[in-house]
C-alpha cells in the first residue's frame, strides 16, 4: 500500500491532530538489545537530510522507515536498531526537523502541533516538551526517548510571534496545559 502523508495541519482540528499523533505506531526499539553491531555509514545533517555513504537518501519513504528504528543510546550516540542488529549513525544536531506548526487556542488554552520532516505529528506537552537552549537561540521539541526535532527557522519565527503575542512573564509559550519558558533555559 503506498504511503499517504497526513493532510495539512490547518485542515484538522486539534483533536484530530492529537488522535493522529497518538495512532503513530513505532517499533519498540528501546526494548531490543541486538548482539550484532556495526556502522550504518549513514549521517543526518543539521538540516535533516539523511545520507548513506555520502549520497543523500532521496526517497522519503526510506527516511521515514529508518527514522522509525532510530534510537538514542545512553552515551548520547545514535543507532538504527532492529531485533537482530544495531548500526551506528552520525547525527550532526537533531535527527528530526519540525517543518510545520499549527496552533489552536491562545495563552494557557493553546495547543501546538508540529509536523516533522518525516511526516510524524507531535503535540507539544509535558511528554513532548519544548526546550530553548541558552547557548544558542534554537528551540527543540522532544520527540521520543531522547530524540529531538530542531524547529525549522520559519516554525521558530511563528512560535516566537505567538509567544510575543501572549506577552507572558516570564517569556514563554503554552501548549496542552504546560508552560515552556523561553528565557533562561539551558
Amino acid at each position: 500500500m503506498p504511503y499517504t502523508p497526513p493532510p495539512e495541519l490547518t485542515s484538522l482540528s486539534i483533536a484530530e491532530i492529537a488522535e493522529m499523533a497518538e495512532a503513530q505506531k513505532l517499533p519498540p526499539v528501546d526494548q531490543w538489545d541486538p548482539q550484532e553491531t556495526g556502522d550504518s555509514e549513514m549521517r543526518i545533517t543539521a538540516d535533516g537530510t539523511w545520507y548513506h555513504q555520502g549520497d543523500p537518501i532521496k526517497r522519503p519513504a526510506m527516511v521515514r522507515a529508518f527514522s522509525s528504528i532510530l534510537r538514542r543510546e545512553a552515551d548520547g550516540s545514535f543507532a538504527l536498531v532492529t531485533p537482530y542488529q544495531k548500526l551506528s549513525i552520525i547525527v550532526d544536531d537533531a535527527p528530526f526537523v519540525a517543518v510545520e506548526l499549527e496552533s489552536h487556542g491562545s495563552g494557557p488554552d493553546r495547543t501546538l502541533a508540529f509536523r516533522l520532516n518525516t511526516d510524524h505529528l507531535i503535540v507539544a506537552n509535558a511528554d513532548h516538551p519544548l526546550r530553548f537552549g541558552a547557548d544558542k537561540p534554537q528551540p527543540y521539541l522532544q520527540v521520543r526517548n531522547g530524540l529531538e526535532a530542531v524547529l525549522a527557522r520559519p516554525v521558530y519565527y511563528q512560535l516566537a510571534e505567538l509567544a510575543l503575542d501572549d506577552a507572558a512573564d516570564p517569556m514563554g509559550i503554552w501548549s496542552a496545559g504546560t508552560f515552556f519558558p523561553i528565557e533562561g533555559q539551558s
